[in-house]
């Protein structure tokens, strides 16, 4: 009988921790296991081959670790690399295991927030590009108007802790006001980037009366108790203890300082070498 271990959660950085800390409040009894690939973050700007190259591999080390269930808590990974890890990867290197990613889920209810079928999305490069978020809702809302933009300075702002000074105002504004002009009936803003939520507070200040701003730990994380309790063969491989174990593949002290203000709460991570632990 195949041991219990933890969900794995993966993430280039530190962005998918807004993730977990959702997830972790709603199924706290699970076990969890983070991986951060900050030695080669950010992926935002990577090309699609490098940033399904690098998930992969991380992915495999889950699995090493015994892990069944994956989240790849990462807008990028899930643009860039899930689709072709679960079509083509699984079936040859892990048939009994799952991957699932933070886009499928957002946009099966993103659509149900609009009033005016308008929303903006604001993200990375590498996201936008790949236009998964219009492909994918209009799968579950085709009469939804979607308009996108690439906020590239709001991660190195969170990552160097200015999120909080006049400079990220300017940056904020700016796209703001850039995503307004392309759909001026907009009435909700999806932060379709996990780094995002750190700046949802100061987000607010400047968006018009009425807009909603949505951001995807808790739908991501009622998400996968949904899951877990429609398939049981897999729910069954995840362990119980109520653990949470941290992993970077750069420097676990500097990894612990950002992760706390991701978190919400005190980290102790521990190094995972990508030449010897992840191949």
């Amino acid at each position: 009988m195949q041991k219990a271990n933890p969900i794995g959660v993966f993430d280039s950085g530190y962005g998918g921790l807004t993730v977990l800390k959702e997830i972790v409040q709603r199924l706290p009894e699970y076990d969890y296991l983070y991986l951060g690939d900050n030695a080669r973050a950010p992926y935002g700007n990577r090309s699609f081959d490098t940033v399904y190259q690098y998930t992969l591999q991380c992915v495999e080390w889950f699995f090493e670790q015994g892990c069944s269930l994956v989240i790849l808590a990462c807008n990028t990974a899930s643009a860039k690399a899930l689709r072709t890890i679960q079509q083509n990867d699984l079936p040859e290197i892990a048939p009994d295991k799952r991957v699932l990613g933070v886009i499928r889920p957002t946009t099966e209810v993103i659509g149900s927030f609009s009033e005016t079928n308008s929303i903006g999305v604001l993200a990375t490069n590498g996201t936008v590009a790949s236009n998964s978020y219009p492909v994918e809702i209009a799968k579950f809302f085709p009469e939804l108007n979607v308009f996108q933009e690439a906020c590239p300075m709001w991660v190195p702002l969170i990552e160097n802790n200015e999120h909080q000074s006049p400079g990220a105002d300017f940056f904020i504004k700016k796209n703001l006001r850039e995503i307004f002009q392309k759909g001026k009936d907009i009435d909700t803003i999806l932060l379709a980037c996990t780094h995002y939520p750190l700046l949802k507070d100061k987000i607010s200040e400047y968006l018009p009366a009425g807009v909603k701003l949505i951001s995807q730990g808790e739908i991501v994380a009622n998400s996968l108790a949904d899951y877990l309790e429609r398939h049981p063969e897999i729910e069954k491989l995840c362990s119980k203890n109520g653990e949470r174990s941290f992993y970077t593949t750069d420097s676990p002290d500097d990894f612990d300082n950002h992760a706390t203000v991701f978190f919400g709460e005190a980290v102790r991570s521990q190094h995972m070498n990508l030449e010897t632990d992840c191949r």
